[in-house]
């Protein structure tokens, strides 16, 4: 059993492995630590001052300093090179996110359109760009009073010119693909919803108003610049189908003026979305009213009507 000497720690197994590695031996520690003493037949250990330490050992103590030098140096500049790597993935990653979002939103809850002409004054302005909500008519039916975009399907806009191609309409085409700018390839219209699938829409009293299912409105809404002009019709919306007006009556070739076509009424699977807020521009930012009062005393459509296929009513 080898002596310990007074006032030095044993060695353990830890300690060499953390020295040398998992496979060397204690005793190898044991040799580097002392010379055997001239004469010495027991083997013991001559002791050694404390702030002394063996060649062997100081050399492996050196080149283990200059290893952990070396590596902190290479990681050094590794991190100093990693910072505009690192900022390109966080912006690559935004971009992507982003776009990714707005496609969905675009595809599943809004899209944007802009206003071309003076219909629905005051309400909408030219050039105003609003958000409409895809999620109306399906799954949440429409409203009377509600505005919608829809679909020129019964073609009451005059045809459009096709313009050549600018150098940068595939970068307006990645705008309008993930919602940011509207799609003009599809002629839209945006008016007022004012009678519903069988809905009895009749015109005019001696102050030139709308009724609905013999109710009169007052139509806040309307362009208060201008008195409506008194225009004659009486209709039950058929199912499937909507009538619409602007609030610009003067100025709104609507469901009184396309009446030999598809009886001036809209299918309801034409309808785009409820329009909901004016995005653009930012002094004209607000949530769209469909002013249920207006509406809130105009009773159910008879069965009768509710059931009829028919276009104009009888007077």
């Amino acid at each position: 059993m080898p002596e310990t000497t007074p006032g030095k720690p044993e060695r353990h197994d830890d300690d060499a492995r953390l020295l040398d590695g998992p496979s060397a031996p204690a005793m190898d520690l044991a040799a580097d630590d002392a010379d055997p003493a001239p004469g010495s037949a027991t083997g013991s250990t001559t002791p050694q001052p404390e702030e002394q330490e063996s060649p062997r050992r100081a050399a492996r103590r050196d080149s283990r300093l200059e290893s952990g030098e070396s590596d902190r140096s290479e990681t050094a500049g590794k991190t100093q090179g990693s910072p505009f790597l690192g900022w390109l993935r966080e912006i690559g990653t935004v971009v992507v996110i982003a776009i990714v979002l707005s496609f969905l939103i675009k595809t599943f809850l809004f899209r944007a359109f802009f206003i071309p002409s003076e219909s629905m004054v005051n309400t909408l302005d030219v050039d105003d760009r609003i958000f409409v909500n895809l999620l109306v008519p399906q799954p949440f039916a429409l409203e009377r009073g509600d505005i919608v975009v829809f679909k020129d399907a019964q073609g009451w806009l005059p045809p459009t010119q096709k313009t050549t191609p600018g150098p940068f309409k595939w970068f307006q085409d990645g705008l309008v693909f993930v919602g940011l700018l509207p799609d003009e390839t599809n002629q839209h219209l945006v008016k007022r919803v004012i009678g519903l699938p069988g809905d009895r829409v009749s015109c005019c009293d001696s102050s030139a108003r709308v009724s609905v299912n013999g109710t009169v409105l007052n139509e806040s809404y309307i362009n208060p610049a201008q008195v409506p002009m008194a225009k004659s019709f009486d209709v039950v919306v058929p199912a499937g189908k909507i009538w619409v007006m602007g609030d610009n009556r003067n100025n709104s070739a609507d469901s009184r003026e396309h009446q030999s076509v598809n009886g001036g009424f809209i299918d309801i699977s034409d309808v785009e979305g409820k329009a909901t807020v004016i995005a653009w521009p930012i002094n004209r930012w607000q949530i769209l009213d469909n002013h249920t009062e207006v509406f809130r005393n105009v009773p159910a459509p008879s069965p009768q009507n509710t059931a009829s296929p028919t276009a104009p009513a009888g007077k």
